[in-house]
C-alpha cells in the first residue's frame, strides 16, 4: 500500500512533530485560554481542560477547512510554495520572541490573572470564545499556520491530519495539564521548568522558519 511507503511515513512523522511543537509552544504561553482554563477549572475540577479543548479545537477545525478549501481551490502548487517564505518569517520572529521573553511569561501569576478576568462559566463555550475571538490565533493560521498547511496539503491529506493531531495533542495535554493541577491547589510547574521549555520551544521555531525560508520548494526538507 502507497501508504506504507518509508517516505510518507518519514513525511507524517515530521508533520506530526511540527504540529506539536506549534502547539505547546503556542499553548505554554499564558494567554485568554489558559487563564479561562484556571478560572474555571478552580471551580469545576480537572475537567474543565477536556471541555475547553474541545471548543477550541472545534473553531481550529473549521480555520483549517477555510484555509484548504479556500484557498487550495484557487491558487497552484508554486504559490503555496512561495507561501512558506511568510511561514517562516513568522515562525522565526514568534521563536525570537519565546526566547527573548521566556524569563518574563514564566514569571507571569496565571491563578492571579485569571482571578481578575470575566470568565465564562461553561468551558465548551470559553474554548470557542477565547479561540474565535483572539486576535493572534487568527493572524498566526492566516500567515504561518496557513502556510504550513498548505505545505502539507501538497503531500496530501495524510499530512495535514498528522500536523492538526499533533498540534491538538499538544493543546490537550498542556490544558489538561493546568486544568488539573489548579483544581488541586498546585502550581503547573516550576517557574524554572516553564522557561526551559519556553526556550525549548523558541529555539525549535526558530530553525523550522529557517528551514521554511531557505528550502521552501521542498516540503520533505522543511519538516
Amino acid at each position: 500500500m502507497s501508504f506504507l511507503q518509508p517516505e510518507l511515513i518519514i513525511e507524517l512523522a515530521k508533520a506530526l512533530i511540527l504540529g506539536f511543537t506549534v502547539g505547546i509552544s503556542a499553548a505554554m504561553i499564558p494567554g485568554p485560554m489558559m487563564f479561562t482554563t484556571v478560572g474555571i477549572a478552580l471551580k469545576k475540577g480537572w475537567r474543565t481542560g477536556l471541555f475547553v479543548f474541545t471548543g477550541h479545537a472545534f473553531v481550529e477545525s473549521l480555520i483549517f477547512l477555510l484555509i484548504l478549501v479556500g484557498v487550495a481551490a484557487f491558487i497552484g502548487e508554486q504559490v503555496i510554495s512561495y507561501m512558506a517564505i511568510i511561514g517562516g518569517i513568522v515562525m522565526l520572529l514568534f521563536g525570537l520572541f519565546l526566547i527573548k521573553s521566556a524569563k518574563e511569561v514564566s514569571a507571569v501569576d496565571i491563578s492571579e490573572s485569571a482571578s481578575k478576568m470575566d470568565i465564562c462559566s461553561a468551558p465548551v463555550s470559553a474554548g470557542v470564545l477565547t479561540t474565535a475571538l483572539n486576535p493572534a490565533v487568527l493572524i498566526w493560521w492566516l500567515t504561518a499556520g496557513s502556510s504550513i498547511l498548505l505545505q502539507a496539503y501538497l503531500v496530501g491529506i495524510f499530512a495535514v491530519l498528522a500536523f492538526a493531531i499533533g498540534h491538538w495533542i499538544a493543546d490537550l495535554g498542556v490544558l489538561v495539564a493546568v486544568s488539573s493541577s489548579c483544581s488541586k491547589g498546585k502550581e503547573m510547574m516550576s517557574r524554572r521548568a516553564h522557561e526551559r521549555i519556553l526556550y525549548l520551544c523558541g529555539g525549535l521555531l526558530a530553525i523550522f522558519g529557517f528551514w521554511f525560508l531557505f528550502n521552501y520548494n521542498s516540503f520533505s526538507s522543511m519538516i
